[in-house]
């Protein structure tokens, strides 16, 4: 079984050794933020390629200018870092990383000044998140998103999981595989890790930015393919929730989730209760660009362990 390693403390060590204290700030207030990094296997090319991982690195930059977290690497340099603990590892199978920035500081007291900041990735292997081939039955939350006016949604802060976390496991206890939450008005908003979107007469429909979403990067590439690959165009709009029982099909979108259809949401079947056409079509294209197999797309993946091979040549 390969060794796991880390990227912590400004080196790169096993992970067993990367510990942090019980006081740090990061651990008692949430003071942190993250990225989710993918990292798909292939077992033909037998190579690791982490889907826009330069895209993540800009993103944790924006949220550690929200959270006031000093982060002192370039985008070449963060990407370098998450090549090396990859390439230590030696994974042959899908992966995720995780790149967290946090306020190490021990000690006490609600605040975001005046801290020490540090920065640390890790790596594990990381199957499906969801069931992508029978599609995932969803409820509607009782809890609602928190509005940007509350925490930040530009930023992807560890804190704000919580409201996650109580939607998915409501979600779960009542026998469903996923959580649909709502904004504070009631109009959709994103599922506790996902981005969702509606098939409706044959157009994509997804909520804007403005109802506290999460702007994915997998839902970004999602409108991308479907445009350029299938002419279909995304409308950005609020959606009721009664436009979900009603739509041609349903899926959600993220790092862990990849493309993921929706069969089921409240007890109503979605469309016919199967997997629609649309999604399918936008599964396969997905899953083949984040397995570095259609060249158009090929700046959006890195080849992991051919990028440290060859680092590791020129150093030798």
């Amino acid at each position: 079984m390969p060794e796991r390693y880390a990227y912590f403390k400004k080196q790169i060590v096993p992970l067993a050794e990367a510990k942090i204290g019980i006081m740090t700030h990061a651990f008692n207030y949430g003071t942190g933020c993250f990225e989710g990094i993918r990292g798909n296997w292939n077992p033909d090319k037998r190579e690791i390629f982490l889907f826009r991982a330069r895209d993540h690195y800009r993103r944790l930059m924006q949220s550690c200018k929200i959270l006031m977290i000093d982060l002192p690497y370039t985008e070449d340099e963060l990407i370098d870092l998450t090549i090396d603990v990859v390439g230590r590892c030696g994974f042959e199978e899908d992966i995720y990383v995780r790149p967290l920035a946090y306020k190490s500081s021990e000690m006490l007291g609600v605040r975001l000044h005046n801290l020490e900041d540090d920065f640390l990735i890790f790596v594990t292997p990381f199957g499906p998140y969801l069931d992508v081939d029978k599609g995932a039955r969803c409820c509607t939350s009782s809890w609602r998103r928190v509005t940007d006016l509350g925490i930040p949604a530009r930023a992807k802060p560890t804190g704000i999981y919580l409201n996650s976390a109580l939607a998915k496991t409501e979600a779960n206890l009542n026998g469903f595989d996923e959580a649909i939450v709502l904004t504070q008005d009631g109009h959709v908003s994103e599922g506790s890790g996902e981005n969702i979107f509606v098939v409706k007469h044959g157009q994509l429909i997804t909520p804007p930015q403005s109802d506290d979403i999460l702007v994915g990067i997998t839902r970004e590439s999602v409108i991308r393919l479907a445009q350029e690959e299938l002419g279909i165009e995304t409308v950005e709009r609020p959606i009721d929730r009664s436009e979900l029982y009603v739509a041609d099909e349903v899926f959600m979108t993220g790092t862990a989730a990849h493309v993921t259809p929706i069969i089921e949401i409240d007890h109503r079947k979605v469309g016919t209760g199967e997997v629609g056409p649309v999604t399918a079509r936008l599964m396969r294209l997905y899953f083949a660009v984040i397995r570095g197999e259609l060249e158009k797309y090929a700046d959006w993946v890195l080849p992991a362990y051919a990028t440290y091979r060859a680092r590791a040549g020129a150093t030798t």
